[in-house]
């Protein structure tokens, strides 16, 4: 199976590249949207790459790569009722909402902002720039991958 390529987005406030930095790789939890969990379930493998995108923040944007290092299983926060990402819906014989391990590789020289990448002609296809996009995990291509990392 070849190696496939995504972007996940992040609030640097909840957890940034620094953070997954110091943390070396963590558990993707949270995502509550059913084509971005089904991404995680059906498409993600090890190895895949990762581009790590802030999210609703003074300058959104790529800024680190990462690597998928662990295969979606159960979110256990879906079942703590102390959780903000709580399910009540959800039951442990029958989960709902999974998650990936995410590992750092290096953070970016610099923000690559998603206004230098709505501009770019090259990646009009890019569902990150289309408009009324939010999902928080996107398929990106080989091509689009190269591209924005040539960006730094």
């Amino acid at each position: 199976m070849s190696k496939r390529y995504w972007l996940m987005k992040s609030e640097p406030h909840e957890f940034s590249i620094d953070a997954l930095a110091k943390v070396g790789s963590e558990p993707w939890s949270g995502v509550r949207n059913y084509q971005a969990r089904n991404f995680m379930r059906d498409d993600m493998r090890r190895g895949d790459g990762v581009l790590f995108y802030h999210s609703n923040c003074a300058e959104p944007g790529v800024v680190g790569v990462a690597e998928i290092v662990g295969m979606a299983r159960p979110d256990p926060t879906q079942f703590d009722p102390h959780s903000d990402y709580h399910d009540p819906g959800s039951k442990p014989d029958d989960p709902r909402w999974l998650l990936v391990d995410v590992g750092f590789k290096r953070k970016l020289k610099r923000t690559i902002s998603l206004a230098e990448l709505k501009a770019a002609k090259e990646l009009s296809d890019f569902a990150l720039v289309k408009r009324g996009n939010r999902l928080s995990v996107l398929p990106v291509t080989r091509e689009q991958w190269d591209f924005i990392l040539g960006l730094e």
